[in-house]
């Protein structure tokens, strides 16, 4: 920290002693060296539309990619799950609409592929968690329990459970093949919007539009950590693979923590909107997309905004579309697929073209913005 000593009558010189001005009223105040905490960002290229896919005939509210990375899954207002061949559908083949599943009376809001069975499991707004057995492509089980519509579902990566939270405000842990309620996440006072799964303690994050961020015991099933950080709901959280952090979005500004603890580590500012989806990529690209159709895109290490875009509404829509509900890159990192309020599903790829000569960092701008933050006092 920053040492603040008392002048006294010993050091009447004009510095205090070591090279630091004296304030009227006789208190040191030692100033960090501000070009300290600047840290470099990585260099990434930019994104650009690849692919826009129109298909689902309302709001496409959520994806999923399976463990193979052959294909992909959404949900959507239309109370269906399609299921999408991903070389086909990066490039905009007829054929890349594999299956279509219907059963959801609702919205569906969350999906997720199982690495270790064939299964895919599904949660909507009208309280079902579903899961798809894909050799069948039958629902084989149902999972009762929650009170109101689902917002979030996350796998367990290591043990067989699922998690599911939604408008009840609690987040459900259930047990895969029992199909039994293993605990209920009691403590948010709103929606849970959102749910991260890791294989060690706390096992569950969760972010609730009660703008806290919970860390949970899953052994104890109790709360282990509350982050009472952010100002607004907390609609999006997402972890890398290559260190145990995390960041959270909601629409005051992005945050990152140390995933053990819950520790704050930096706010990535500059993203007005409501941050509907996060996702990173193994090569520490961030997007942050928004309910107006912002894109941001960020240098996970240092908090760099390195592009900033929206995307664009299909023709034929009204401008109020522009909007994000999800995102997810895929496994390899270099494909990127959001969900849109126009009802298609756009598919973006890096600018192979470009390079670090042709889209420099702006290091003048990143500086001064690093340094304006330092010096704000709250």
């Amino acid at each position: 920290g920053s040492a603040i000593v008392l002048a006294g009558a010993a050091s009447n010189s004009a510095d205090g002693g070591e090279g630091r001005k004296v304030r009227p009223g006789g208190i040191l105040v030692k100033r960090e060296d501000s070009n300290a905490n600047i840290p470099t960002p990585k260099w990434h290229a930019p994104w650009k539309l690849s692919t826009v896919i129109s298909s689902h005939l309302g709001w496409v509210r959520s994806v999923a990619f399976d463990p193979s990375n052959s294909f992909f899954a959404t949900g959507g207002g239309d109370r269906v799950i399609k299921i999408f061949d991903l070389a086909k559908a990066c490039v905009a083949a007829d054929d890349a609409l594999k299956i279509t599943l219907t059963g959801h009376i609702s919205p569906v809001r969350g999906l997720a592929f199982s690495e270790r069975h064939p299964y895919l499991f599904s949660a909507g707004e009208d309280k079902m968690v579903k899961c798809w057995d894909l050799e069948t492509n039958q629902v084989i089980r149902h999972y009762h329990g929650h009170l109101s519509g689902i917002f979030a579902l996350k796998l367990h990566p290591t043990l067989d459970l699922l998690v599911t939270g939604g408008r009840d405000a609690v987040a459900r842990v259930w047990d895969m093949r029992t199909k039994h309620q293993v605990h209920c996440l009691t403590g948010h006072d709103n929606t849970v919007g959102a749910i991260l799964t890791k294989g060690t303690d706390p096992q569950i994050v969760t972010g609730s539009y009660d703008s806290t961020i919970k860390l949970w015991d899953l052994a104890a099933g109790k709360c282990m950590t509350t982050l009472t950080h952010h100002k607004k709901s907390v609609r999006a959280l997402a972890q890398p693979s290559f260190e145990n952090t995390f960041i959270s979005g909601a629409a005051d500004n992005l945050k990152k923590w140390v995933g053990s603890d819950g520790r704050f580590v930096k706010n990535f500012t500059g993203h007005k909107g409501v941050i509907n989806a996060l996702a990173v990529n193994d090569d520490g690209v961030v997007l942050s997309a928004a309910d107006d159709g912002t894109m941001n895109f960020w240098d996970y290490g240092s908090g760099h905004c390195f592009q900033a875009s929206s995307t664009v509404a299909q023709p034929g829509s009204l401008d109020a579309e522009n909007g994000i509900f999800a995102a997810e890159f895929d496994l390899t990192g270099t494909r990127l697929v959001t969900c849109e309020a126009d009802k298609t599903i756009k598919i973006w790829k890096e600018d192979e073209r470009a390079s670090e000569v042709s889209h420099p960092v702006d290091m003048a701008k990143w500086r001064k913005k690093c340094i304006a933050e330092a010096k704000r006092r709250y």
